[in-house]
């Protein structure tokens, strides 16, 4: 392998030197530049020899630009450049990989980063949770188009199915965002050894999982002020007295279709059945609303369809302790009636 931990380097997009302090895999190490520690791919770095060759003007050399510092890099990144493609916001998981006793690759652990591939920035809480049990949280920025190490979870402890949290907000709020987003990522042990399976046969070295494209839009309110509805016509009722602006309930009702309505002569079976059951649900409602004990509906004898239509709803209504048809005085069979519970 080309580089060793401990191995002087240069950063080429900065012109910065460091060391290397971790070999991560074949293409990927952790460096360290000024106490800043960070992962870079290794087409990304070279040794610094020939930098400092070239530096003791042993050649003619042009005055060298402004130097740039790795912790200044963010900073110069946030000038938006419209030739960056935006992609969005992902959680990346590095795998570091080690030899066995039998000279097999396996992973010792992953290393986990916040990827911002956007114009803007980001402030975030990260949450690291195994089940309930929080694991490791961090609250920070990440800039524009910068890869943001967290923490390094032992591989050992994927068994136990970690999930992320990870709440951002905007740096410079927008009145038309919103104040804050959630993305929750929750890892299934299975499905991540297939994803390493296929990360080793593919030759790559990450394995990234999407938090947001764009930052969300703050919800429209549809609060409609009180008075603009009252000047449109429309009644409008203090909630602490609504029971006292709504049809009383009944503890009997008669579903006759000649009961609801004075013209009927003109329906079908199918449309008579549809306005008798539009009147149960009313009265049901009303009944439940009003904390009745119990009530009695009158379906008649008939055919017993609307009586099976009715027994069916009463079976899955909430609310329902139990119904019962049974002979009386008054109905014979063409009544139930329902019992309550609260």
């Amino acid at each position: 392998m080309k580089y060793q931990v401990g191995d002087e380097i240069l950063v080429l997009h900065s012109n910065e030197e460091g060391r290397i302090i971790e070999i991560m895999n074949d293409k990927m190490v952790m460096i360290e530049v000024r106490g800043v520690k960070f992962p870079a791919y290794m087409d990304q770095i070279d040794f610094p020899y020939f930098k400092r060759f070239t530096e003791k003007k042993l050649f003619p050399q042009k005055a060298a630009p402004q130097k740039i510092y790795v912790d200044q890099i963010p900073k110069e990144k946030v000038v938006k450049n419209d030739s960056k493609e935006e992609e969005g916001v992902w959680l990346n998981i590095i795998p570091k990989f080690s030899l066995d006793d039998f000279n097999d690759e396996v992973v010792d652990s992953l290393k986990i980063f916040l990827s911002n591939r956007n114009r803007v920035s980001y402030n975030f809480i990260y949450d690291q949770a195994f089940g309930q049990e929080s694991n490791f949280s961090i609250e920070s920025t990440i800039a524009p188009f910068t890869d943001f190490y967290i923490h390094d979870i032992s591989f050992a402890q994927v068994n136990d199915s970690p999930n992320f949290s990870i709440d951002f907000s905007l740096t410079e709020p927008h009145k038309k965002k919103a104040d804050h987003f959630e993305a929750i990522v929750k890892i299934k042990p299975k499905q991540l050894f297939q994803k390493i399976e296929i990360l080793k046969e593919d030759d790559k070295a990450t394995i990234s999982y999407p938090l947001f494209e764009t930052y969300p839009d703050k919800e429209e309110d549809n609060h409609i002020a009180i008075d603009v509805l009252r000047n449109a016509g429309y009644k409008v009722y203090d909630v602490s007295k609504i029971k006292q602006n709504i049809q009383q309930a009944r503890s009997v009702i008669d579903l006759h279709i000649e009961k609801i309505m004075d013209r009927h002569s003109h329906l079908s079976n199918a449309e008579i059945l549809h306005f008798q059951l539009e009147e149960f649900e009313k009265w049901f409602e009303l009944a439940r609303l009003n904390n009745l004990p119990s009530m009695i509906i009158i379906h008649g004898v008939g055919k017993g369809k609307l009586k099976a239509e009715i027994h069916d709803l009463l079976k899955v209504k909430t609310g329902v302790k139990s119904f019962i048809n049974q002979y009386s005085d008054f109905y014979g069979y063409g009544a139930t009636e329902v019992f309550f519970a609260y």
